[in-house]
């Protein structure tokens, strides 16, 4: 559900990443890492790249040569600095280009349902295990919710992120949010912290077709959400309500989650998804 945004937590600059885990890859983290260092200064020489990311001068030489020649990045200079490549923009193109899709289809359904509700309604879509802001309608009231477009939040605390991880097979969620990591991060007292609590709840939201947030990611807070289907059957984005918890159960959720479910649906469909039809009844 919808955040206030917060400042970045300070880090010293250059500080090393942690080690990964056993189960990564770690050539292709070393190459991530290069990567998201390269995005967040602009950019770098390599004995910077290296304390930036942990790595050996050396290493770090030979990742940024093979990431150059696939064209993720580029030498700025002939002093040996480098930059990201256009290749990055490619991705990147295509990504939006798949979000503006899902925003064309869905923006005139999220504005029904601000109409309807009165309440600020959001269009979310999922990354790994967070959450990220698409697009949003304010609601009409004094005290509404907000949430800066690009932000992102921990997506088992979300309405949102709960109406779609519901729809995926239990051994995805497994690699997401595997025991070892128990709990997970805890944002209010009644935030799932565990797999077997998220279980239950991923088991609700598929009984009813909706999802809740019941002051799970701030207190006072509470969300209803609904998943969005891709032409591949796949819950990639939803549709939500957020508003002071009074206000949602003053509305009856059951009554916005149906709303939701319809307005879902016609944009399931309308991106390609052939179980539309049945998920909106």
């Amino acid at each position: 559900m919808p955040i206030m945004s917060k400042p970045p937590r300070e880090r010293p600059e250059f500080a090393p990443v942690p080690a990964p885990r056993r189960d990564r890859v770690q050539s292709l983290d070393r190459a991530l890492d290069v990567l998201e260092a390269l995005a967040a200064e602009g950019e770098m020489g390599v004995s910077d790249v290296a304390a930036r990311t942990g790595l050996v001068v050396s290493t770090a030489h030979r990742m940024l040569a093979s990431l150059a020649d696939r064209g993720y990045v580029r030498q700025t200079s002939a002093h040996g600095r480098y930059a990201l490549g256009l290749k990055v923009l490619e991705l990147a193109a295509g990504m939006r280009a798949r979000t503006a899709a899902l925003r064309a289809a869905a923006r005139p359904h999220i504005e029904h349902i601000g109409q309807v509700s009165g309440e600020t309604t959001n269009l979310v879509v999922l990354d790994g295990d967070r959450v990220v802001y698409a697009d949003q309608v304010p609601g009409r009231h004094s005290v509404r919710m907000f949430t800066e477009l690009g932000s992102s939040a921990p997506a088992h605390t979300t309405a949102s992120g709960k109406a779609m991880l519901a729809q995926w097979p239990p051994e995805t969620i497994a690699m997401l949010y595997p025991r070892a990591r128990e709990p997970f991060e805890r944002l209010t007292p009644r935030t799932h912290t565990t797999l077997a609590s998220l279980t239950d709840d991923f088991a609700r939201i598929r009984a009813r077709g909706y999802a809740l947030d019941d002051e799970e990611h701030e207190q006072g807070v509470s969300c209803v959400a609904a998943p969005v289907f891709d032409a591949t059957a796949t819950a990639f984005a939803a549709i939500s309500i957020s508003a002071p918890t009074t206000r949602i159960v003053h509305a009856d959720p059951e009554q916005l989650g149906r709303l939701l479910l319809r307005q879902a649906a016609a944009v399931s469909a309308a991106l390609g998804y052939a179980g539309a039809q049945a998920a909106g009844k």
